[in-house]
């Protein structure tokens, strides 16, 4: 876990690492946890922010549940890092699989229903994996629309956690249902379109989160390998939103559109 201080100040303004670093010093660091390459951590400010980084990929990947949409990494990010630096978390991938070598199937498969019966995430990422009936997209947006509707006070200021619905398109990719992930990505794009008149804050945040929902979804179209009709219709949809109200993303809808039927055509 290649990392230093010189790691969080590159990838942050000089103001937010000054203040990350603090945050590290005055122990805002609640909880911190690390699985493999990937390192979770709550950090406490005005609210408790959940902070995710990756290390598994060609960069660092990073997350946070904060409003920061200001350039680079937010100071709770910064104060993870930081953290990773001066002590590295201890791996519990390895005590895990020491376990899996030993537990028996019936008593893997009593905790695996358990533990999605408790949690509706994994159990939608179990669900994904493993299972043969697939949510629509109108069930996917309603479930969005009702995180909209839990952070609306009576606007949305914070960055909505959306990590779920793309680890469940990412399971339906990683078994080549790319169809699957697709109604997933439009489900993101869609809804989070729908609502941008409800958002006060963290701009970017939802911005980037549309982008990484049309990526994902013109990946996955292109991945079938569809014929000029097919084409046609998953084209279409992103055509219907470059003149969808609120026109506060039209343009990136439009972008979206020429590059996957530039790509099409290549």
């Amino acid at each position: 876990m290649n990392v230093d201080r010189g790691t969080a100040k590159e990838r942050s303004t000089d103001a937010v690492f000054e203040r990350g670093e603090t945050y590290r010093d005055e122990g805002r660091i609640q909880r911190i946890d690390r699985f493999d390459d990937l390192v979770t951590a709550r950090v406490s400010g005005s609210h408790l922010y959940d902070v995710t980084i990756d290390f598994g990929g060609r960069s660092i990947d990073t997350r946070c549940t904060c409003p920061y949409s200001g350039g680079g990494d937010c100071k709770h990010i910064v104060a993870v890092l930081l953290e990773i630096a001066a002590d590295t978390p201890q791996d519990e991938s390895d005590q895990v699989d020491d376990v899996l070598r030993d537990v028996s199937v019936d008593e893997l498969r009593e905790f695996v229903r358990d533990a999605v019966a408790e949690q509706p995430g994994l159990r939608e990422q179990f669900l994904a994996r493993f299972g043969v009936d697939d949510n629509s997209v109108e069930e996917y947006r309603e479930e969005i629309a009702q995180l909209f509707e839990q952070h609306a006070d009576p606007v949305v200021y914070e960055a909505i956690d959306f990590s779920r619905f793309f680890a469940i398109a990412e399971q339906y990719r990683d078994r080549e249902r790319y169809l699957a992930a697709a109604t997933v990505y439009r489900a993101v794009f869609e809804e989070v379109d729908e609502k941008y008149n409800w958002i006060d804050g963290a701009y970017d945040h939802y911005a980037q989160v549309i982008q990484t929902a049309l990526d994902g979804y013109a990946d996955c179209v292109l991945a079938t390998d569809p014929t000029p009709s097919a084409f046609d219709t998953y084209a279409g949809v992103l055509e219907a939103r470059t003149t969808a109200d609120p026109a506060i993303n039209n343009e990136q809808f439009r972008r979206a559109l020429d590059d996957l039927e530039d790509r099409y055509d290549q």
